[in-house]
């Protein structure tokens, strides 16, 4: 699975966000441990914050003027906000790049992680760490599709339930497109699942 996980990666072409904006960047860390059943590591954040409070995040933050690169962005970020020192983690490659809905172009690298990391939330921003199989977004066992309609599209972003964790957003749409690449799923962004209601 590792293997078919870095084949498949490090062969994509990640979709370029095209626009006419020019928004401010960041970078997060899809951190994959090395292990038969591949678990990807997320963070809630801590409620207090101003942007994303209480939400279930990649480890991630804004590219500051010193960092060398995005993937020196997302490295960074996830030593401050977990406590993942940046040699543990070979990072493979990007994902598609997406723009929040506070305007931030965020772009996600992939990074294999050993299995045995022991992660310190940093207490100001992190509220918990924790990790999910990667095979329990395979059958996409979403509770409900959100509908955001965004740059001249409409997007059906699945909202997951894992134990008292919600995954939605930014980092379901993250998960959607890993999950397609690693298990060809196929779960669709663009068009509507089969029981999506419209409400009007």
């Amino acid at each position: 699975m590792l293997d078919e996980l870095l084949h498949r990666v490090r062969g994509h072409r990640p979709r370029l966000l095209e626009t006419e904006c020019d928004f401010p960047e960041a970078a997060v860390l899809v951190p994959i441990t090395r292990s038969d059943e591949p678990e990807v590591i997320l963070t809630l954040r801590a409620s207090g914050l101003s942007t994303h409070g209480g939400e279930v995040a990649f480890p991630g933050g804004r590219r500051d003027p010193e960092d060398r690169d995005l993937i020196h962005t997302a490295l960074r970020e996830a030593e401050e906000e977990i406590g993942l020192p940046p040699g543990l983690v070979e990072v493979i490659g990007p994902l598609s790049s997406v723009v929040s809905r506070h305007g931030i172009h965020v772009t996600p690298y992939v990074g294999l992680v050993p299995d045995y990391v022991d992660y310190e939330a940093n207490d100001g921003e992190i509220a918990s760490v924790f990790s999910v199989p990667l095979a329990f977004f395979r059958d996409d066992p979403r509770d409900v599709t959100h509908r955001i309609d965004y740059l001249g599209q409409s997007w059906y972003v699945p909202s997951y339930q894992y134990g008292e964790y919600k995954i939605w957003g930014l980092t379901a749409i993250m998960l959607v497109e890993l999950v397609n690449l690693l298990y060809d799923t196929e779960i669709a962004l663009h068009q509507p699942p089969a029981h999506f209601i419209a409400l009007h």
